[in-house]
């Protein structure tokens, strides 16, 4: 059985990961609506990629003799004046998860919880990958978003990426 603070924090987080695939299909809105397709599929696959993380942690809590809880999803309010606006706020948002998740490990840490921790190590592995892929996404949009042509080649270049599901992420 989970500590009951760390079966809290995974509970939360399971919600957290869920708003953030709504938060990157609200990303995808945005720039379907600008016309920007491979943009749009690009968050597409990140929101479900969300999906399969909150997956993982409701099958970890569950595993765990934990009844999961769902809270309401926030809607999500950002406002986007400019293309580059969504991708800054996805660099904000995979940080501020990186957090999270850190907080939970720390927790985890603190009371010698090593299962917790061993399953909390794919997804700071996945976070720093996160981070790195809207880092990236930032730098090309920087370098070839302001330059039609630039800024159709790498709305191809997301318009390529496929869904992987999580098959890799922890095993418990």
């Amino acid at each position: 059985m989970l500590n009951a603070k760390i079966a809290k924090l995974i509970n939360e987080q399971v919600n957290k990961e869920l708003y953030s695939g709504y938060l990157y299909l609200d990303f995808a809105n945005y720039y379907a609506d600008e016309g920007l397709d491979g943009f749009a599929h690009w968050y597409e696959i990140q929101a479900q990629e969300e999906r399969d993380h909150a997956m993982m942690m409701r099958r970890y809590l569950i595993d765990n003799g934990v009844r999961v809880t769902f809270d309401a999803i926030a809607k999500p309010d950002k406002k986007f004046a400019k293309s580059s606006d969504p991708l800054d706020a996805g660099l904000e948002h995979e940080q501020y998860v990186t957090s999270l998740i850190n907080n939970i490990y720390a927790e985890a840490f603190a009371i010698k919880d090593f299962k917790t921790m061993q399953f909390l190590d794919w997804f700071i592995k996945e976070q720093g990958e996160e981070e790195k892929n809207a880092e990236d996404m930032i730098k090309k949009f920087q370098l070839f978003g302001h330059d039609a042509k630039g800024l159709y080649s790498l709305n191809q270049e997301l318009a390529a990426r496929v869904y992987t599901p999580s098959a890799t992420g922890p095993v418990m």
